[in-house]
């Protein structure tokens, strides 16, 4: 499929107005497009374009995806340590730290703060817990998304069932350290700290890097109109 195939595609689809969704709950209206395109995965082969990530979106939900885990490198304090100082006991009753992590202070003294090249997680007795080099950072970025195309959806419920309708995408490519360093300090790109006590070691479900589905064009260089 070329761009311009998935275009003529597209612009069929939106044609159409509200159709039903094919699968309940939030992951209908990705779902729902998928069928429509008859695809059988998330994501787009272009011919023109290599490999892009598909992405559906309700206009106007406050949704937020998961971009990627990101650890190499970052933790500056052990993590059984920092588990065993700071955190909080999850849902099982084990000991850890799931903290989605801001520049305000949380209930555990952790918070978001950043040097010239990079977003710290630091206590506020100054101890440095972990580091993430903002260039790095976009680096997986770009290695996870180097291109999204981006659909967004009005939604109405009908009774029982959710409609959709189709009425733009986007083209998303390229980010820049710069870009993201920004978004995260305005809070549409979320840090999320997610480890807990495993016994002898930490448990560590990989540390997310997430954003708002509305916010995800401010996250690339390049935004282009399908």
């Amino acid at each position: 499929m070329t761009l311009e195939e998935f275009s003529q595609v597209f612009a069929r689809i939106r044609s159409l107005g509200f159709v039903p969704s094919k699968r309940k709950g939030a992951t209908g209206v990705g779902y729902t497009l998928e069928r429509l395109l008859n695809l059988s995965e998330n994501n787009i082969a272009l011919s023109d374009l290599s490999e892009a990530e598909l992405k559906a979106h309700r206009i106007g939900s406050s949704s937020m995806i998961t971009l990627f885990t990101f650890n190499r490198k970052a933790w500056k304090m052990n993590p059984l340590e920092a588990i065993r100082k700071y955190g909080t006991p999850d849902e099982n009753g084990r000991l850890g730290l799931y903290f989605t992590m801001s520049p305000t202070p949380n209930s555990a003294g952790l918070f978001l703060h950043f040097v010239s090249d990079a977003a710290q997680v630091r206590h506020i007795s100054g101890t440095l817990i972990a580091e993430w080099k903002i260039d790095e950072v976009a680096r997986q970025f770009e290695r996870k998304i180097p291109k999204m195309i981006l659909v967004s959806a009005f939604s109405e419920m009908r009774g029982e069932t959710e409609w959709f309708h189709y009425v733009r995408a986007q083209l998303l490519s390229g980010t820049s350290a710069n870009i993201l360093e920004q978004q995260i300090k305005e809070g549409n790109v979320l840090i999320d700290l997610r480890l807990h006590d495993a016994g002898t070691r930490a448990r560590n479900h990989g540390t997310g890097f997430r954003a708002k589905e509305e916010k995800l064009p401010m996250l690339f260089r390049e935004v282009r109109e399908i």
